[in-house]
């Protein structure tokens, strides 16, 4: 209820998103994490509380100029008290485990339209005496927000880049219930971490491989050496990302002939895999399912005494999907030799870049950004520098 609350209500919604300490306890709100001066001319922390005006669902205009602040009594620079503001200090218990010691009264433009207004000016009050002492101090602190187990969200704490940035209702429309990213090596990875800091519901990792010492110089994040022990690429990811979301779901096997009609229940996959022999087999299921997929390659070569190679990013879709055996954009060759993997030449930023490319082509599809050209096909090439965009719906 707290944080629902908050997103509700535009004037405590701008308290958070500015870094405010905020959260609703009963009909009270509290913005804690306030510096302030002591009578000792030392800078302690306290809180500002008031009664919540409310209307429906969400905030109305405060009724009242006053505050509540828990915390010594708080001074000017010089640790004299702030009798300016100080209306009356007497312990209270406002509700359970929210025991305040001081009343504020100050109202230098008249009333409070509403409680970011409030909050802010008393909140100004106190840090401008503690800045006087320390600069550096600040109540704009951007604690971490947990969701509080609610159901609306897949994140584990709130979405405060979203809403800081205004842009809530695009995030939105990447809240597809579930995806699916087949094959976690070095652009699977780069996949999974774009993707899994949208509203996706539900991300689920199809992977067969372990992962090993050499995934480390290619995937997203560090890992210290105690972090190498046996485990599954999709069991390594799951614990990584669970960390940040719910809804990551690890399948320690392979897609294949038996097992391609999991991927038809998915609103979208994407496709990062080494060989094509079991491209055809995935494709068809889900051209027949209806579902929209990216297939992603990268063929790297050593020339001389450098790198060059062509990244590539192919899109089908319910409304075009001729082209990718037409126009051959998709090789469907099985991994050939016992050498493949060690000739098969991935780099972290190429891995990188490759993923990058597909995640803003998926964003495209669901009207996160523009797309003017509507291609299904692009490639980057390395040593020119040359985006190409073709098959244009």
């Amino acid at each position: 209820m707290s944080q629902k609350l908050v997103d509700r209500s535009p004037d405590l919604k701008r308290l958070r998103d500015e870094g405010y300490d905020v959260r609703v306890v009963g009909t009270h709100l509290v913005v804690a994490n306030i510096p302030y001066v002591t009578s000792a001319r030392t800078i302690q922390r306290g809180a500002l509380v008031c009664v919540l005006d409310l209307q429906q669902d969400r905030t109305t205009t405060p009724a009242t100029h006053t505050v509540y602040f828990v915390g010594e009594v708080p001074c000017d620079k010089d640790g004299k008290p702030l009798d300016k503001i100080i209306h009356d200090s007497t312990r209270q218990l406002l509700a359970e485990g929210l025991e305040i010691q001081h009343m504020f009264s100050s109202k230098p433009n008249g009333s409070y339209p509403d409680f970011y207004l409030k909050m802010a000016t008393y909140a100004k009050m106190l840090v401008h005496q503690a800045q006087a002492i320390d600069p550096s101090v600040t109540a704009r602190i951007f604690p971490p927000i947990p969701t509080d187990g609610e159901d609306d969200t897949p994140f584990h704490y709130f979405d405060t880049a979203s809403s800081r940035a205004g842009i809530e209702a695009l995030s939105s429309k990447l809240r597809l219930d579930r995806i699916a990213i087949v094959g976690l090596g070095g652009t699977g990875g780069y996949v999974l971490d774009l993707v899994a800091k949208t509203h996706v519901r539900e991300i689920y990792l199809f992977d067969d491989d372990d992962f090993c010492q050499h995934n480390a110089f290619r995937c997203p994040g560090a890992l210290g050496i105690d972090d190498l022990k046996p485990m599954k690429k999709v069991e390594y990811y799951s614990a990584l990302y669970g960390k940040l979301r719910k809804g990551i779901r690890p399948r320690t096997y392979r897609i294949d002939e038996q097992n391609v009609s999991e991927l038809s229940s998915m609103n979208f996959v994407f496709l990062c895999l080494d060989s094509g022999e079991v491209k055809e087999v995935i494709m068809a299921e889900l051209e027949r399912a209806g579902v929209p997929f990216i297939d992603v390659g990268m063929g790297i070569e050593r020339s001389d005494d450098a790198l060059t190679g062509i990244l590539r990013v192919t899109t089908s879709t319910p409304e075009k999907r001729d082209h990718v055996r037409d126009n051959g954009r998709v090789s469907f060759a099985p991994a050939v030799g016992e050498n493949f993997y060690s000739r098969n030449i991935q780099v972290a930023d190429l891995n990188a870049l490759n993923a990058t490319l597909a995640v803003i082509k998926w964003k495209k599809l669901f009207g996160f950004y523009h797309d003017l050209k509507r291609e299904h096909h692009s490639t980057y090439v390395l040593e020119t520098n040359k985006l190409s965009s073709e098959d244009r719906s």
